[in-house]
């Protein structure tokens, strides 16, 4: 029997952790200047259907929200300005079912969304082949004064006295061509239309710039935060001298402002394998990784050997160990969290949503165990 859904939308996925450390503790941690206590979160939540399973296993609201739950990470808000597009085409719905939804998003791309199985749809088609393609839409990704909200600066001065970790957001320099290509269309073009590649990303990199210069001109950012999702179990779709070609160029220009004005992180988010561009992303400005999943050979304890202090992280246990029994969890956690204790610059936490499958007792262990090994290795 399918077992109806009552949480199908993103935001119902979403999580209390209930910040409990200020900004400095958190960025002097994540920067390695000091390392008094770990840090331990959950980074996204369950996946679609697990809230589902959880109530009927006689989860509390609380634990549904994931208030009930003990961790130790601040709270990260965004400064609210747009360094990515701005306008686009109306939605359109197409077709819309039991069992999907399809419709026509603001790029104009064909999307699709499997209800019982995702929370975010997948594109069908793109809109950018050719460099006319692209300048039909370029206005989208060009500065303009409506891309600061109203009263942007008091609300980002407000963060910082309320001690919240603040950050901005700029586009992922694989992703968002990503976006407007597709990834089978974007590596083509790399070497078929290299001029293309990079008129997007100077066009983001100017906007983004004069976005942000404003910004750190007048509010200490902490955080830096690019999205790439650019790998998979067999590493990344793209090697190092695209990279350095392509991206470090449009990284750097960012960083570079950003890092002289007093921002300490620059955090990149991508699913996968990313050890054969981990020198390179380095070398673009990245210090800060998540979610380092151990499926996709991103193990922390070698990642920490290798680059040491150059490189924090969040995330990096391994998610599908907590469908496989209390031993198999402490195995993980006892092989993972004592170097990461000891060598600081890590926040302790699962590397993706949590699966389907996994029983609300397993989780409850998990952060027992967790916790008790974390403050045993304190005392030692």
């Amino acid at each position: 029997m399918t077992r109806k859904l009552k949480w199908t939308r993103h935001e119902d996925l979403a999580i209390d952790r209930r910040p409990s450390i200020g900004r400095r503790e958190y960025i002097d941690h994540m920067t390695f200047q000091s390392n008094d206590r770990p840090l331990f979160t959950e980074i996204f939540g369950p996946i679609i259907g697990l809230k589902e399973e959880w109530e009927e296993q006689g989860a509390t609201a609380e634990e549904l929200d994931f208030s009930a739950f003990r961790y130790r990470t601040p709270d990260r808000v965004f400064v609210p300005v747009v360094t990515g597009r701005q306008g686009g085409h109306p939605v359109v719905v197409l077709e819309d079912t039991d069992e999907h939804r399809i419709f026509r998003d603001e790029l104009g791309r064909t999307m699709q969304l499997p209800k019982a199985t995702a929370t975010l749809p997948l594109p069908l088609d793109f809109p950018v082949k050719s460099m006319d393609d692209w300048l039909k839409i370029k206005p989208w990704y060009q500065f303009c004064e409506e891309r600061f909200s109203p009263g942007w600066e008091a609300t980002a001065r407000q963060y910082l006295e309320a001690d919240k970790v603040v950050a901005v957001y700029i586009p992922g320099g694989f992703d968002e061509t990503r976006e407007l290509m597709g990834e089978e269309e974007l590596c083509m073009a790399y070497y078929e239309q290299p001029e293309l590649i990079h008129d997007i990303l100077d066009t983001i990199g100017d906007c983004a710039q004069r976005v942000l210069d404003r910004v750190s001109a007048t509010v200490t950012v902490d955080v830096l935060v690019v999205h790439e999702d650019m790998a998979g179990k067999s590493g990344p779709l793209v090697g190092p001298d695209q990279i350095r070609e392509f991206v470090l160029p449009y990284y750097r220009r960012i960083w570079d402002m950003m890092r002289e004005r007093g921002t300490r992180l620059f955090d990149q988010d991508s699913d996968g394998d990313m050890n054969p561009v981990i020198d390179v992303f380095l070398e673009a400005g990245i210090n800060s990784m998540h979610p380092m999943e151990p499926a996709a050979n991103m193990d922390i304890v070698k990642v920490r050997e290798k680059y040491g202090n150059r490189l924090a992280f969040y995330g990096g246990i391994d998610k599908h160990v907590i469908r496989k029994g209390h031993e198999a969890i402490e195995a993980e956690l006892e092989y993972k969290i004592p170097p990461m204790v000891r060598t600081g610059g890590c926040v302790i936490g699962l590397d993706h949503r949590i699966p389907n499958g996994t029983p609300l007792e397993a989780y409850r262990f998990y952060l027992e165990k967790a916790w008790e090994i974390m403050e045993r290795e304190l005392q030692g």
